[in-house]
Parts: structure tokens; sequence; C-alpha cells
């Protein structure tokens, strides 16, 4: 498998020059081949003063072992090679031992370094860079600088088609967000400069990084591998694609080796042959408490001590030949990938801790429950230990154990404390918000295993209320009330806790985003009636997610949750109701839940002032949904929102100033903030609505490379305006280069998202044949789903089609039919075409005299031309005939397709 090395390392405001390094600088430029060295002496064994200069770079250097320079060097330690490590690792080293300044004029003017002008260096605008001033902007950064370097084997390069500075800037460009979300820098304040360096073995890039605002971004072990990780993704998509495949068929096989063996193991048992006793024992006893146990049988589903139970089975198979082959020939393709962005692989867990390979816990399980052992006799059974014995002795504990130093017991209590804590987070209505004490009340009861208030930390964290934003540490305290929940769970187990516990793994938060194991969870609290687990069941059943999508549960379920009261459910209730989702449609019944709902949220709010429930209001008084349309309430309950950091609240505060109104330069200032803050958050409407602002030019300087990753930011998380978007600008071929595969990528994706102008375009593409191959079944199929949703210029485009006969099948009811819908919205060439429906039938000897005299009238105008200062006037009545006429003959006479084209355009 390719790799790509990635380091990163940093140079801080003030940081001094390793003295001892200097002379590292001079042998730049004085060492022994620093010009090539011939290919006769490259092949001779290194000089001893090579020998030394290495061993004092890795002594000095010691992640230089993972250049791959220095593979080569061992695998043949030359004068070739060792020569190529000594410059690489000087170079990649020389932040240590140079002035910043110094370092980036170095990285953009020395040998090797493909020049884009009078330098190297590059970035991700357009305009040439002056060496100069960006050199002097780098020294003078208050912060932190970066100077990340991606290096490729040069025929991993030369095949991939990274081996020019085009292509890395291309790449580095749209992974500009990635890379800055991994070093924890808004994308806003987010610079970058490269340089392309091509050298003969390993082609690499050098990097500088740093937050304008002097003071964002820190990059941890685990956000160098996320971007690296991302790289790897893009540049060997292919090769990773392939791996993916295999590694998913050795899963398969190792699932059917595990089942071979299982059903093996039973029929020896049955026989009484069974040579495994351990395994025997731990089958029966699995299968006798399944049987004592209600509810789903699956692993998710099971009490830790089961679920212990089934691990040791998985532990006692994997010691079977066919199986543990299996598994290592799966984790070799696991290392592969892995291995390709990371230096050091993490140790191998066993069978039993493999959370992807959790279906052989449940065939296991499925194997006990075939078994239908029959439960023991009851003088076998275990003693009632809920009764408490008569004669425990009330011995204290013994003195020289301190008990007040004791590891504090989990627990999820709503202390008087912690209540206190949520009270300066959310504010009241006389007081705002303290998030400086919330912080210290908050972890006083972390420290005394409050997972309510981990909870709580970690969200301050990830939001940076009160503090620097800190995703890392954030997660790192939900992990804790994750497992702080779970040994709750184990000593007592309740339905609260349960719920709680679906929820970080819905949210993915403290853990990997798990929508089956959520659903598991809050299975378990639903069926205690749990409201809370029963809204959030029901939107999984909604959604599909981690379950086969249902919306008779999910009604079910939301109906349920607001029977005891619950707004969020009403809500979702209401909705149902208004779409005919899951229950008949009823408007009636829908107003009423709505109504509930808000009135739900008001005295939630009113308890604990959260910038979720004020959201909820602000949008429910904009939207006229429960309550009277009201946009001055909504945009207080908005203004509180945002100032607690939600993001929909800001993309709706931006929203309101520059849609709903006349906005002033202030104003659009502001909107443009409040849009930046909730882009930065991950808000795709928001990251949309920036990135036509950057196209346009509207309240920031126009900028379509900035444009192109917002657009591309909002798409992935599928927002088909953003999709389009992209794909026009792609398409244009106006400020950004005209790139056909891309523009087809992106309409495609927004179309699959039923966008109507997505596929009208696609339709309009395919029919036409010039950008793509022609293929009318395609275009007929885009711009049917388009004319379907209501759009008048496909509806148009499709009567046409089908009243001409030209592309497709005659059909003059399904022209009529499009037609009319058309012209109902306002085309009037829609409409045209029904006045004159008559003129379109079979070809008449008149049609064929009219057609006739167009080519004669043709050759007596060219002929008229010819003839200086002789002018024919045509009357006007003549004129708008003769049109009539050539479109009724299918000429192309000022059909509107251009009009057409641009109100789609502005859509």
């Amino acid at each position: 498998m390719p790799r790509l090395i990635f380091k990163c390392p940093h140079i801080k405001s003030g940081a001094d020059t390793a003295a001892h390094l200097e002379n590292y600088v001079g042998y730049i430029a004085t060492r022994e081949g620093v010009e090539k060295i011939s290919a006769s002496q490259a092949s001779k064994p290194a000089t001893p003063k090579q020998v030394t200069m290495v061993k004092q770079l890795i002594r000095e250097f010691p992640l230089s072992k993972g250049l791959f320079e220095y593979e080569d060097y061992l695998a043949a330690p030359t004068r070739g090679n060792a020569s190529e490590f000594i410059s690489r690792a000087i170079e990649d080293n020389l932040d240590q031992v140079a002035k910043r300044e110094n370092y980036l004029q170095y990285i953009a003017q020395r040998p090797h370094a493909e020049r884009l002008g009078s330098h190297g260096l590059f970035t991700d605008k357009d305009d040439e860079l002056v060496l100069s001033q960006v050199a002097s902007a780098v020294a003078g950064h208050p912060g932190t600088v970066w100077l990340p370097i991606l290096s490729l084997r040069r025929e991993d390069a030369r095949r991939l088609g990274y081996d020019n500075a085009q292509r890395w800037r291309q790449l580095i460009t749209e992974s500009a967000p990635k890379l800055a979300e991994a070093m924890r820098i808004p994308l806003s304040q987010f610079r970058w400069y490269a340089a392309f360096h091509d050298e003969s073995h390993h082609p690499h890039v050098h990097m500088v990084v740093y937050s304008a605002d002097g003071w964002s971004g820190f990059l941890t072990r685990k956000g160098i591998e996320k971007f690296k990780s991302e790289l790897v993704n893009e540049i060997f998509r292919q090769e990773l694609t392939e791996i993916y495949q295999r590694q998913t068929m050795r899963r398969d096989e190792l699932t059917t080796q595990s089942r071979e063996r299982m059903e093996s193991l039973l029929r020896e048992m049955e026989a009484g042959t069974l040579e495994n006793q351990r395994m025997g024992q731990l089958m029966v006893n699995l299968a006798q408490q399944l049987q004592t146990i209600g509810g789903r049988k699956q692993y998710g589903y099971l009490k830790a001590p089961l679920k212990a139970l089934v691990d040791e089975i998985v532990d006692e198979l994997a010691k079977d030949t066919r199986v543990s082959q299996a598994y290592d020939l799966w984790y070799e393709q696991r290392e592969e990938v892995l291995r390709s962005y990371k230096d050091d692989l993490p140790d191998r867990v066993p069978l039993s801790q493999q959370k992807e390979l959790r279906q052989i816990k449940n065939m296991i399980i499925q194997e006990a429950v075939r078994m239908n052992a029959p439960l023991p006799p009851e003088s076998a059974q275990e003693p009632d230990l809920t009764e408490e014995p008569s004669a425990l002795p009330d011995t204290p504990p013994p003195e020289d154990i301190p008990v007040e130093d004791e590891e504090p017991l989990p627990n999820a209590d709503w202390t008087e404390e912690y209540m206190q804590a949520r009270m300066y987070l959310y504010g009241t209505e006389e007081t705002s918000p303290d998030f400086g004490a919330a912080y210290e009340l908050f972890h006083q009861e972390a420290q005394r295993g409050n997972a309510l208030a981990m909870c709580n930390l970690g969200r301050m964290w990830i939001d940076g209320l009160g503090r620097d934003a800190n995703p890392e540490e954030g997660q790192r305290w939900y992990a804790k009330a994750l497992t702080t929940f779970l040994e709750l769970e184990e000593l007592n187990p309740k339905r609260y806790t349960e719920y709680r516990i679906g929820k970080l793994y819905a949210e993915g938060l403290g853990t990997a985003q798990d929508y089956t194991t959520a659903a598991e969870w809050f299975a378990l609290a639903a069926e205690q009636g749990h409201k809370y687990a029963q809204y959030s069941l029901a939107g999984l059943y909604l959604r599909g997610q981690g379950v086969s999508k249902d919306t008779e549960c999910a009604h079910q379920l939301y109906t349920a949750s607001a029977a005891q009261g619950f707004p969020y459910a009403a809500f979702e209730l209401g909705k149902l109701y208004r779409d005919g989702s899951g229950c008949e449609q009823s408007l009636q019944e829908a107003e009423w839940w709505f109504r509930s709902a808000y009135q739900g949220f008001k005295n939630l709010e009113a308890q604990s002032h959260d910038d979720k429930l004020q959201y909820r209001l602000g949008w429910m008084h904009l939207h006229g949904v429960g309550i009277e349309q009201n946009k001055q309430l909504a945009q207080e309950w908005f203004n509180r929102s945002a100032q607690l950091g939600n993001p929909n609240a800001q993309y709706q505060l931006a929203k309101l100033v520059l849609v709903d109104s006349s906005p002033t330069t202030e104003q659009i200032k502001a909107a443009v903030e409040y849009l930046s803050k909730a882009a930065d958050a991950g808000q795709d409407c928001a990251q949309y609505a920036l990135g036509k602002l950057y196209r346009d030019g509207i309240g920031v300087e126009k900028d379509m490379l900035k444009a192109v990753v917002w657009f591309a930011l909002a798409a992935e998380q599928d927002n088909s305006y953003a999709a389009y978007a992209l794909g026009k600008l792609y398409l244009v071929d106006e400020e950004v280069p005209k790139d056909m595969e891309k523009a087809l990528r992106w309409l495609r994706r927004s179309a699959e998202q039923e966008n109507q102008f997505a596929q009208y375009q696609l339709g309009r593409l395919f029919l036409a044949g010039e950008d793509v191959p022609k293929d009318v079944d395609e275009a007929v199929w885009f711009l049917t789903a388009s004319a379907k949703q209501g759009n008048q210029y496909a509806q148009y485009q499709l009567g046409k089609l089908y009243l001409l006969g030209h592309e497709v099948e005659k059909d003059e009811k399904a022209a009529v039919r499009w037609f009319t819908l058309s012209a109902t919205q306002g085309n009037e060439y829609a409409q045209w075409f029904l006045d004159h429906l008559h003129e379109f039938g079979d070809p008449t000897p008149t049609q064929c005299v009219i057609r006739l005299l167009h080519h004669m009238s043709k050759v007596f105008q060219g002929q008229s031309q010819r003839q200086a200062g002789l002018r024919i006037e045509v009357d006007k009545k003549l004129r708008q005939k003769i049109r009539e006429k050539k479109i009724v003959m299918g000429h192309k006479a000022d059909d509107h397709e251009d009009y057409a084209i641009g109100q789609s355009q502005k859509q």
C-alpha cells in the first residue's frame, strides 16, 4: 500500500534559534553531494563523513527515521541514498535552525522548487505572491506558525499525478477546511502558503500555516492523524476502495468460519463428543440465562453480565485455528489502510473487543437461543439476594482506611450544586449567563462522579462557552460521562441512564456515532415508558437511522411521548399530521399539536433558558406555527439563542437582515459575522449563504475560491442548493475554471436530493449533447423529475419535445398537459403553443409551400443586400405572421430558450 508521510513542526513566537544546530545550515551549501552525484559514484558505499552525519541527524531529529529517504538508506547505504537523506532531513528541520523569514524564502527559492513565477510559493489565491511581503508577514506573526511537510514516493507521485505544483495546490485548496478543522483554526482565519519540491526520489510539499488572529489553533497527534487520513483518502482513493472491498470479503469469511465452527461445536455437544468442555459449559450457561430474560435477544440489548459471558465465548471461539487465521487476514487488510497514514499501528484487540465484527456476537446468541435449553430445577437456582440477611454485623470500616479519599461513586444526581451550575450556564430573566461560575460548579460536581456535570463540561468545551473552544477536551469529558453512565447502568439499571447512554451514541459524543447502538439503548428505556427515549427512538424510525424506516412506528412513539407532556414530541406529531405521514392527514389535529408544543417549549425555556428552546420559539414565531406570526418576537428569541452560540439562530438572524429587509452597511457586516460564526460551527445553510456572499461580493470582497470552499462544505452535508451552486460554477466557466466532471458530479448530487433546478439543468445538458454525450432518455428523466416538482421551464421543454416529436415519440396529450402546467405559472411561450396546437399536425401542402417561401425569402434577401441603397421594408403584421410560421415549422426563431435558462439560473 502506498504511503503519505506527513510531518508538522512549528515555530512559536520569540523562539530562539538552536545554536548547536547552526552547522547544519552551512552544511546545506557546502556538504558533499549538494550537486547531483554522478551515477558511477551514487552506488558506492556511503563515505565515513556521510555515515557520521546520518547518525548525528537521527540523534538530533529522531522523527527523521520516518522519512522515505531513511528507509532507502537503511535498505542500501550508498552515497546517493545518504546524500538524499541528509539533504531532506536538514530541509525538514530547517525551522529549528533558521528564522521564519529565512525558512519561507528557502522553501520558495531553493533548487528543485517548482516555480509558478519568480519563485515557487503558492496559496489558494490566483494573484502572484510577493515573496518579501509574505516572508515579512510570517516573520512578524505574533502566534504559532506550523510547517507541515507532505511527501510521496516518486513512483506514487507520478502514477497519481502529484508530481507538479498545480495538482498539489488543487488538493491543498480543497482540503484546507479539513486542515483548519484539524488545527482548530476557524476557516475565516486560516492562512497557508506552500511550495512543491520536485526531488528525484521523493517529491514533497512544504507548507507554512498560521491563524490570522494570532491566537487560534493547536494541533494534537490525533489532529495530525485526522488530516493525514483525509489526504490519504483523496490521494489513494482507488487503492483504498480495493482494500475496503477485500476487507469486507475477509470479514464475511470470518463470520462464516465462526458460524461453521459454532455449528460444529453444537453438533459435538449433542453427540457427547465435545472436546472443548469449557465452550460447552459457556454455551449452556448462556442458553439458560437467555430464557430468563424478555425483550430482543441481541448483544446491544443485553445487560453487562450477559455481554461479558458472550465476550468470553467469542474469545474461546477465537482459539480455533480457522477462526484465528480468518481474523488475522481481516486485521492485515485493516492495518494496510492504517499504515498509509499512521506511523505507529494501534495494538490489536481480541476478537471479542472488535466493534467492527459485532455480528459474530449476535450469531452466538442466535445459536444459544436455538439450543432451547430448559431452565434448571428450582433447587439449583441461585438464592434470592434481594432479601437482607438477618445477621449481618454492623461493623464500621477499619480506622486505617481513609474513607474520605475513596473514589467517588458514579452518579447522575440533580444536586443543588448541579442545578445552581445550570442556572449560571443558562442565566435567568434577571441575570445573564455566568460561564465561569458554571464551569467551576460543574467541575466540582464532575469530580464527585456526576455524569450529568461531565456532559455539561463537554458541551462548554466544544461550544467554547466562557473559554476557547476545544472539541478534543469536550469529547474527553463526554467519554468520561459515557463511562460513568455505563457503570451506573451495571450497578443499578434505570431507564433514564439508558436514555442518556443512547443519546451519547446517537450524537457521537464521547464515542463514535452509532445509531444502531443508540436505538438499542433508547428501546430499553422506551419500553419502560421513558418519554425522552420514546421521542429519540421515534426520530430514528422516522429517518431510518440504525433501524428500518417506519413512519407508523414513529407516529406511535411520538404519540406516547407527547401524551406525557413532552413538547418536542408534540411538535413532531404536528408535522406528521400536517403531512399525513404515518397517519391520516389532519390539519386541525396538526394545529392542535403545534399549539401544545409551543406552550410546552415556552414553559421549558422559562425553567432552563436553553438556546435550542429559544431557537425553536423564534422559529415558530417567524413562521407562524403554533402561534401567530411575529417577526419582531422571532428576532428577540433568535438574539437570545445566538448569544449562547446557537449556529441555527445565528444563521436565522443573518437571513432576516439579508433577505427580509433593506439592510445598511453595518447590518450587512453584522450579518456576515453571524454567518461566519454559524458556518465555522458547521451549519450548512450558513455555509451556503456565505458562499453566495463571496460569489456575488455582497458584504465581503468577491472571492470565488472562498465561495467554492463554502459551497463544498455545505454540499458535503447534503445541502442541495450548495451542490447546485457548485455545479453551476464549474459549468458556466466564467470565474472558476470549467470542469464538466465536477459540474456533473455536484449537479447529480443535488438532483438526487430532489433539487428541481439541478434536475432541469441536467436535462438540458443531456438533451443538447454539447458538453456531455447526448442522451435523450436521461434528459427526459431529469426534465420529468423537475417538471413534477413544478418547474415551469422543465414543463415547457417537455411540452415542446412531445409536441414536435423530434427526439421522443410524439404525444399531443402529454404536450398539452405539460404546456398547461407551465402556462398556469405564467409561461407565455407555453401559452403560445397551446394557442397554436392546430398548426402542429402532419405537414400539409400549404405548410410545405410556406417552408419553400421561407428559403426563397433568404435567397432574395441575400440578393437585395448586394444592391447598394436598396432596402425592402416588411409590414409589421407580416413579420409577425412569418415569425409564427417559422416557429410552426420548427425553425429556431426566437423560441426564448435563453430566457428560460436565465430565469432558471436566477433561482
